[in-house]
């Protein structure tokens, strides 16, 4: 039977799937990343359990690079502690950008939701809009998770099997999804202020920098503020 200009609601099963389907090209990229990461990680002494414990209860690829290198040069706990929390500070912004899709959940469940955010996980919401399920979510977030679980306890078990990871072409892997996803935001010449702005800021504060993230976070901002200053500008001028 017809439902004619009727869209047929999709079941939360079926969402589920959908984000399953949807996570898996970051999967690709995410699985070699996650092997060269438990690889470096058994190289500074780390045990499987370590790994996967630090997997389970991070879950940032990014952040765990950093705790992995300070934890091989002998870094204190504090220390590196407070490198994970300054380079997933820009999840403060990030969330903030997805408030308006978990209006009406509530605040527990919201809470849940956003530990498994990651910026894919980020990108892949924002893609899906309006229509944006619990469902949805978590049918990406369980794959992404699984994947780089199994992946960095994985690669502490062959322990130093990979000996130089840019031979291999795998410190690329991510950094070219990362540009897959950028294309699947690209919104015209308007998306282009924030992202400038972030770059500019973040290979500004890198190039003055000795080490460390900071440059994380002034990209983060430095995006985030001119962002909020467009989509102002915008208001005022539909409002005027």
């Amino acid at each position: 039977m017809s439902t004619g200009s009727f869209a047929i609601p999709a079941s939360p099963r079926q969402e589920f799937a959908s984000g399953v389907v949807h996570s898996l090209p970051i999967v690709a990229g995410a699985i070699p990343f996650g092997f060269l990461l438990g690889s470096l990680a058994a190289k500074a002494g780390l045990s499987a359990l370590d790994m996967g414990l630090m997997s389970a209860l991070v879950f940032a690829g990014s952040s765990q690079f950093v705790a992995v290198e300070l934890l091989d040069k002998g870094s204190a706990g504090l220390a590196v502690v407070g490198a994970i929390l300054l380079v997933n500070l820009r999840h403060l912004l990030m969330g903030a950008t997805l408030e308006p899709r978990f209006r009406g959940v509530s605040r527990a469940r919201a809470g849940l939701a956003l530990f498994f955010m990651t910026d894919e996980q980020w990108a892949l919401a924002l893609r899906r809009g309006p229509e944006l399920s619990l469902a949805y979510w978590y049918g990406v977030a369980a794959t992404l998770y699984l994947a780089w679980l199994s992946s960095t306890v994985a690669g502490t078990l062959a322990g130093t099997l990979i000996a130089d990871p840019a031979a291999w072409g795998l410190d690329f892997t991510f950094i070219a999804v990362f540009l897959c996803l950028l294309a699947g935001l690209w919104r015209g010449v308007g998306s282009l202020p924030p992202w400038l702005a972030s770059a500019a800021a973040a290979l500004t504060v890198h190039a003055l920098s000795s080490g460390g993230t900071w440059h994380i976070l002034a990209g983060a901002v430095a995006g985030g503020a001119v962002a909020a200053l467009q989509a102002k500008g915008q208001g005022r001028i539909r409002n005027g």
